[in-house]
């Protein structure tokens, strides 16, 4: 037959086991929202380059930038409709399309970013057309976009007719 001293320190056993068990827990879900952000940071690094990709794409085809997302999507200039872009994603730090678009006076969209105000995890290792990311304090302020690069002439040529 048991004491009864001895159910005490079963259940004080128990309750530090409990205890124990819910800090790891939750070091263990703190580790998983860390990876999460970082993937969705890798997310939003890969749809911004490709909208990038698709506004220098549109602007390629007709040296105009697209005046809606929308044209991107089938853009109607030509007499066969091109698609620059795939589908109009999701931000992925909001999970709704919800973009800030970026646009160069009235001449058109030029870029996207985030419409996050949360601070990246990322801080460098960005590619050389994104090294200003690393002093990003937003996801905002990662600004996709893209600037079309002027032909630059040698000093002292004289351009031909043909040209």
């Amino acid at each position: 037959m048991r004491r009864r001293s001895d159910a005490g320190f079963t259940y004080i056993g128990l309750l530090i086991a409990i205890v124990v068990l819910g800090v790891a827990l939750s070091a263990v879900g703190v580790v998983w929202r860390t990876q999460a952000q970082r993937e969705r940071e890798q997310e939003l690094l890969f749809i911004g380059r490709d909208f990038e990709r698709a506004i220098a794409s549109y602007y390629q085809a007709g040296h105009q930038f697209p005046q809606e997302i929308a044209d991107l999507l089938e853009d109607k200039r030509g007499p066969k409709p091109l698609h620059h872009l795939r589908r109009f994603y999701n931000d992925p730090m909001t999970g709704a399309q919800d973009w800030n678009i970026i646009r160069i006076n009235m001449l058109g969209i030029s870029g996207i970013a985030s419409s996050s105000k949360d601070a990246p995890i990322k801080k460098d290792g960005f590619t050389a057309d994104h090294e200003a990311f690393k002093d990003a304090i937003t996801y905002g302020d990662w600004q996709f976009v893209y600037q079309p690069r002027l032909r630059s002439r040698r000093a002292g040529r004289v351009p031909r007719a043909a040209d």
